[in-house]
C-alpha cells in the first residue's frame, strides 16, 4: 500500500521494468536517468535530495547488471527550470561518481547538447524535482527515443510500478475509446457553496492511454502511470469557439476556490479568500495559465492505490483537470503564450476525498454527437463496468 515503507527495487526488478516499459531493441545500448539540481532560487528539500539519491542508486544497480540490461547506464544532471513542464537548458551534465554537485558548480565545458544526449541515449527516465513530461514529449517527436518522466517521485510510490500492468492498460484503453466517442463531457460538483456545474468541449479531439508502456520510439510519457487523458477543445478553429463553459471548483489549502470558465478559459473567480484573491491575480498576470488544459481519468485507486500528496501519483488514480500548457498533448497551448520560460506551468487538480475533501464528484457524464449520454462517474467513482 502507497504511504508505508517498502522495499527499494532490486537490480533484477529494475532490469525487469526497463524491459517492460521500453522493450528495448537491437542497437539500443544505453540509457540514462536524468536528475534536475536545486540552486540559489529554488532550495533543496528532504524529498527532492532522496529522489537524486535514489537515482544514483538505480544507476549503480543497472551498470551492475549490464549483462542481464543489455546496455549501459548513465547519470544526466541538469539546472533545474524553477516550474513544471518548462522548457529544459540546452546542455546537460553526465555524473559519473562521488557526491553530485550544486547546480552552480556544473562547469560548462564538460557539459552535452541535449540534443546529443537524446540522439545516444534511446531510453530516458527523468526523476526530477519539476515534471519535464510537456518538454520531453515535444522532443520526442523530434529525435527517436522514448522516456518515462517521474517527477517527485519517491520510494512510497515503489509499489505503483508493480501493479498488473496488463490489466492497467486494458482499463485505460477502454476510457480512451470512451474519450474518443464523446463531444463532451458534464460535470457536476457538491461544495460548501452549493453545486457547480461545467460543460467541457471535447469535439475535435482524440483521446491518449498512458498505461505505462513505452516501447515506441518518439514518445514519453508518466511513470507510474495509468489514465486516459483528452485536450479539451480550445476554439482554434475560425468560426467554431469552444464550449467549454461553467464553474469548476478547486480545494487549495482547505478553501474551495470557484473558477468561472468560458470559451476553456478560466476567467474570473467567484470564491472569496486568500487562495481565491490569489488564483486571480494568477489569472490576470498569466491568461493562459487559465487554458482548461486536459481531462484525465486515473484508474490506480482500483488497485487499491492511495494518494500520497505528489501529482505524478495521485492524478493515476481518479479524475483530475489541469489549467495551462496544452501543446505537449496535442492541444494549442504553449511556452510562447506566457510571459517567460518561469511562467509555463500544467498544473493537475485531483479530484479524489483525500486530496479534495471540500468538493465531491457528484455526477460525470459523456455526450456524444447524437446527444447521448453515457454515465462515466457518480458519486466520485466510475459507472464503468471495468
Amino acid at each position: 500500500m502507497i504511504g508505508h515503507p517498502v522495499d527499494p527495487l532490486t537490480g533484477a526488478e529494475l532490469v525487469a521494468l526497463v524491459q517492460r516499459v521500453f522493450q528495448p531493441q537491437p542497437g539500443e545500448n544505453a540509457l540514462t536517468i536524468l536528475v534536475d539540481l536545486p540552486d540559489a532560487k529554488v532550495a533543496d528539500d528532504a524529498h527532492w535530495a532522496a529522489g537524486r539519491e535514489m537515482a544514483q542508486a538505480w544507476v549503480d544497480e543497472l551498470s551492475a547488471h549490464k549483462a542481464d540490461l543489455g546496455m549501459d547506464a548513465h547519470l544526466f544532471l541538469y539546472p533545474n527550470v524553477h516550474t513544471n513542464n518548462g522548457d529544459l537548458p540546452e546542455r546537460a551534465w553526465r555524473h559519473t561518481s562521488g557526491p553530485l554537485p550544486s547546480a552552480e558548480a556544473l562547469d560548462p565545458s564538460k557539459s552535452i547538447a541535449f540534443a546529443e544526449l537524446y540522439a545516444t541515449h534511446p531510453i530516458l527516465l527523468a526523476l526530477t524535482k519539476f515534471s519535464a513530461t510537456a518538454p520531453l514529449k515535444m522532443a520526442a517527436k523530434k529525435h527517436p527515443f522514448r522516456a518515462a518522466t517521474m517527477p517527485g517521485f519517491r520510494a512510497d510510490m515503489i509499489p505503483a510500478l508493480r501493479l498488473d500492468y496488463t490489466e492497467v492498460n486494458r482499463r485505460v484503453n477502454l476510457l480512451k475509446d470512451l474519450l474518443d466517442e464523446a463531444d463532451g463531457a458534464a460535470f457536476r460538483f457538491g461544495t460548501p457553496a452549493g453545486p457547480c456545474e461545467l460543460f467541457v468541449d471535447l469535439r475535435h479531439r482524440q483521446g491518449h492511454a498512458s498505461g505505462g508502456l513505452l516501447p515506441t520510439p518518439g514518445t514519453a510519457g508518466n511513470l507510474p502511470s495509468g489514465e486516459a487523458y483528452i485536450v479539451p477543445y480550445e476554439g482554434e478553429r475560425p468560426g467554431d469557439p469552444s464550449r467549454t463553459a461553467g464553474i469548476m471548483p478547486v480545494e487549495l489549502n482547505g478553501e474551495v476556490v470557484r473558477y468561472r470558465l468560458e470559451a476553456n478559459r478560466a476567467v474570473a473567480v467567484l470564491s472569496e479568500g486568500p487562495q481565491s484573491v490569489a488564483e486571480a491575480e494568477h489569472l490576470r498576470r498569466e491568461p493562459a495559465y487559465g487554458n482548461l488544459a486536459e481531462l484525465g481519468l486515473g484508474v490506480l485507486a482500483g488497485f487499491g492505490v492511495k494518494p500520497n500528496g505528489t501529482v505524478l501519483l495521485d492524478e493515476k488514480l481518479g479524475l483530475h483537470l489541469a489549467f495551462g500548457r496544452s501543446d505537449h498533448f496535442g492541444g494549442q497551448v504553449g511556452p510562447q503564450h506566457f510571459s517567460g520560460p518561469e511562467a509555463v506551468i500544467h498544473i493537475d487538480r485531483v479530484y479524489v476525498p483525500e486530496v479534495q475533501p471540500r468538493v465531491r464528484v457528484e455526477a460525470v457524464d459523456l455526450m456524444r454527437a447524437d446527444g447521448s449520454l453515457h454515465p462515466l462517474m457518480r458519486n466520485g467513482d466510475y459507472s464503468v463496468a471495468f
